[in-house]
């Protein structure tokens, strides 16, 4: 395989069809995390809210349920990030325990 099609396949895997990375899918489900942890303003109303640890908690489990059923699929960085970003979220959520902890202060 030339270096031109290699790079043409790796770009196909990276955007998908409508032009989205893995990446930053993953980065768009942690953002809603933290906008249900009440961390960051709502996108939508730029209100920052309370926090909804259940909405919170299925966001981690998308997340897990992501990273395991893409097991083997993923390259190595796609695979430290969606690892990482479960690991920070875990503990942001056993720190959602405690009142007024944000991951982002103002």
């Amino acid at each position: 395989m030339t270096d031109h099609a290699h790079s043409h396949d790796h770009d196909e895997h990276e955007d998908g069809a409508d032009g989205i990375s893995f990446a930053a899918f993953v980065l768009s489900l942690a953002h809603t995390a933290a906008v249900h942890f009440g961390d960051i303003p709502d996108p939508v109303s730029g209100q920052r809210s309370e926090s909804d640890l259940l909405a919170a908690q299925q966001m981690i489990d998308i997340l897990a349920l992501i990273e395991n059923k893409t097991r083997g699929n993923l390259t190595a960085e796609e695979r430290q990030l969606i690892e990482q970003i479960l690991y920070e979220l875990r503990l942001r959520f056993v720190d959602a325990q405690t009142p007024q902890s944000r991951i982002i202060t103002p």
